[in-house]
This record gives C-alpha cells, sequence and structure tokens, in this order.
C-alpha cells in the first residue's frame, strides 16, 4: 500500500512538471488545451482526488511563475475533478473527455466571470460568456490531443500496469 502510495505521488509529480512545461508552449491566447490534456490523462490514470491536486498545483505554479491571471485556477480545477469522476463511474475515455469539457469548458468558465470582476475591478467590460468560447475550444482541442495519446499509451504495459496499480482496473474504451 505505501508503494502504492509513492508511485502515485511520483506519477503526480511527473505530470505536474509537464503541465507547467508544456502548457505555455502549446497556448493559445485566452485558451490553454495543454492543461485539458493533463486534465484528462490524470483523471483517467489518477483518478478525481489527484487530478485536481494536479491541476490546482500547475494553476498555481502558472499563476505565480508565469503571470497567469487567475483563469488557470478556475479554469482547471473543475475540469479535472469532473475528468476523474465521469471516468471512475463511466469506465470510458469519452466519459473523462466529457467531464473535463463540462468541468472546465461550462463551470469554469462561467466561474471565471466573477473572478475576473474581482481580479479586474471593473465589471463592465467584461459578460457571462465571455470566457465560455475559448475555455470549450481549449477543451475540445485538449480532449482530441488526449484521446489521441490515450489510445496511444493503453498499447503499452507500463500504461496498463499504472492503471492496475493505481484504479484496479485496465482502461475499457
Amino acid at each position: 500500500m505505501e508503494k502504492n502510495k509513492i508511485h502515485k505521488l511520483t506519477l503526480l509529480a511527473l505530470m505536474i512538471a509537464l503541465d507547467v512545461v508544456l502548457s505555455p508552449l502549446m497556448r493559445i491566447e485566452g485558451m490553454a488545451p495543454m492543461s485539458s490534456v493533463m486534465n484528462i490523462i490524470a483523471g483517467v490514470l489518477l483518478g478525481p482526488v489527484y487530478g485536481t491536486v494536479m491541476a490546482f498545483v500547475c494553476a498555481l505554479i502558472r499563476m505565480t511563475m508565469l503571470g497567469i491571471p487567475p483563469l488557470a485556477l478556475t479554469g482547471a480545477v473543475f475540469g479535472a475533478f469532473l475528468a476523474g469522476l465521469f471516468y471512475r463511474f463511466g469506465k470510458k475515455l469519452v466519459w473523462s473527455m466529457l467531464g473535463e469539457i463540462v468541468g472546465t469548458g461550462i463551470i469554469g468558465s462561467l466561474l471565471s466571470y466573477p473572478v475576473m470582476v474581482w481580479f479586474t475591478g471593473s465589471q463592465s467590460d467584461l459578460y457571462w460568456l465571455i470566457y465560455t468560447p475559448r475555455f470549450i475550444g481549449a477543451t475540445l482541442i485538449g480532449s482530441v490531443i488526449a484521446f489521441v495519446v490515450l489510445v496511444k499509451l493503453k498499447e503499452t504495459t507500463i500504461f496498463k500496469r499504472w492503471q492496475r496499480l493505481f484504479l484496479g482496473e485496465r482502461m475499457l474504451g
């Protein structure tokens, strides 16, 4: 059991590092599709709790080191949690992708409005749905990339071992 936790924390640290490095490299202004990729992979491999921790830590690092606004937090954490939760219940990759789209694309985008009103102090220039098209666009791009990556990963021995170790199951679909 202790060995399992160490493996899980090691994979969590690796995924945080990958997310922090890849997100700025593959960023479209106002969109972070690599965060969606990492949220879905974390949801499938690590589950909703560790996936949310990954998204939260990555958002904090991006905000402090790269000067990204609080949208990094509102966008990432809900998608990561729902990607893991939907996968846990649906047992299919498509469910994890849907969780990311609902969590980041809809919930995260709508919660970003009050956060940015507070952050900027301006209410007149912001509208409730201003972030939704960008967030949904990013989650769709990220979902496609995550699908391709996970379809290839599920053919590898180490990925199958990780899933059995962390979730006690094989990835279905």
